[in-house]
C-alpha cells in the first residue's frame, strides 16, 4: 500500500568535513570489508573520510550495482564464506530480504537521534543515510520539461527515454515496486514503455549519460545525479512528477556474520554522524539528517510529493514483480 506524503560534483576536502575530531578516542581497529553500490568516486570519498575518522581501521571495499552485490553475497552465503562486514546499498528491499532471512545484525545503540523513524528499520537492522528521489530528467536542448510520468509514454518519445533496469539498480527496483502500487502509474506505465520501444538497462549512470548527451530526450533518474551533472555544465534538468516520486535512502547495514563488529558499528556511526551527514551533502546528496543543510539545487522537502513503500510487502512480492518485469521487457 502506497501512502503519498509531503516531507517538510564535488571536490571535497576532508578537513572541511571532519571539522571536529569526534572519533579520536574510538578504539575500532582491524580490517573492515564494505560492499557498496555508490558510484566509484563517491565510494572512494566515503571510505577515505571514514578512514580519516577511524585511522586504525583498514578498509577493503567492493563496488557494483545493488543486484550484482546481492548475487555475490548470496553466492558467498551458500559457500559459507561471506567476506563483507557492512553493506551500503541503494534500497531497503534487498536489505529487507536479508533481514527476513536473519542475515542482518541489529544495532540497538545506533545514533539515530536526528533521523526520522521513517528512514530506518524499526528493528534497527538498517539505517538510511540520504534521501534520493527518482524523477524525470530531460535534455534542455532537445526536450521540453514534462511533469507527469505518463508523458514519457507519448508516441513522440518512442525510443527516447533512458530507464535504468530494476534487475541491476536498487533505486530502479524500489521505483518499480513503488510505481506499480501507485494507482496513477501502475504496471500500465511499464507496459506502455515497452510498447514505446523503451528497454530498461544498466544503472542510473548510463541513463544519465544518455540524456546529457542527447541520445535520449528523457530519463527516469535519481535527482542527485541530475543536479550534479547540471552543476558540471551538462544540458540536463529535472522535474518532480505530479503523481509523486519514489525515493531510496541508501541504507547501511551490518551483516549478522560480520568479522569485525566494532569496526562495522563504527562505520554506521560515522555515516549517521554530523560529520558523515556533512560528507553526504558535500558529495551532492540530500542528507537524511534534517539538521544538516541540503546542497544547492534541490527542491525544498515540503514542496516534493514523495511516495512511501511498504517494504515488507515489496520483499514478499519481489520475486513475482521481477518475473513480470522480465516478461514485459524480455531478457
Amino acid at each position: 500500500m502506497i501512502n503519498r506524503i509531503k516531507l517538510s560534483s564535488c571536490a571535497l576536502t576532508l578537513a572541511a568535513v571532519l571539522t571536529v575530531p569526534a572519533f579520536a578516542a574510538n578504539t575500532a581497529s582491524g580490517k573492515l570489508v564494505v560492499y557498496t553500490s555508490q558510484a566509484p568516486e563517491i565510494a572512494q570519498q566515503t571510505i577515505d573520510a571514514f578512514k580519516a575518522a577511524y585511522p586504525k581501521v583498514q578498509v577493503e571495499w567492493t563496488r557494483n550495482g545493488t543486484t550484482q552485490l546481492m548475487n555475490v553475497l548470496q553466492t558467498e552465503m551458500m559457500a559459507g564464506d561471506v567476506k563483507a562486514d557492512v553493506l551500503l546499498v541503494a534500497d531497503s528491499i534487498n536489505l529487507g530480504a536479508l533481514k527476513k532471512d536473519g542475515k542482518l545484525m541489529a544495532y540497538a545503540d545506533a545514533p539515530v537521534g536526528n533521523i526520522s523513524p521513517n528512514f530506518y528499520d524499526k528493528d534497527k537492522t538498517w539505517f538510511g543515510t540520504k534521501i534520493i528521489a527518482t524523477v524525470i530528467a530531460y535534455n534542455t536542448k532537445n526536450a521540453k520539461p514534462v511533469n507527469s510520468w505518463m508523458a514519457l509514454i507519448d508516441p513522440q518519445n518512442k525510443g527516447q527515454v533512458a530507464v535504468p533496469s530494476p534487475l541491476y539498480s536498487g533505486a530502479a527496483l524500489y521505483h518499480l515496486h513503488t510505481a506499480i502500487n501507485t494507482p496513477d502509474i501502475g504496471w500500465a506505465f511499464y507496459q506502455k514503455l515497452a510498447a514505446n520501444d523503451i528497454s530498461p538497462e544498466g544503472g542510473n549512470g548510463p541513463a544519465l549519460k544518455a540524456v546529457a548527451s542527447g541520445m535520449a530526450k528523457y530519463g527516469v533518474i535519481t535527482d542527485a545525479d541530475i543536479i550534479r551533472a547540471k552543476k558540471q555544465g551538462s544540458p540536463i534538468d529535472l522535474v518532480y512528477p505530479k503523481e509523486g516520486a519514489s525515493f531510496v535512502t541508501e541504507p547501511v547495514a551490518i551483516l549478522s556474520g560480520a568479522h569485525n563488529v566494532p569496526a562495522a558499528k563504527a562505520f554506521v556511526d560515522f555515516m549517521l554522524s554530523p560529520q558523515g551527514q556533512q560528507l553526504v551533502a558535500k558529495q551532492g546528496n540530500r542528507p537524511i539528517d534534517a539538521s544538516v543543510a541540503t546542497p544547492e539545487g534541490f527542491a525544498p522537502m515540503d514542496s516534493i510529493k514523495l511516495l512511501t513503500l511498504d517494504s515488507d510487502k515489496a520483499v514478499a512480492d519481489d520475486k513475482a514483480v521481477r518475473a513480470k518485469f522480465t516478461e514485459i521487457f524480455g531478457g
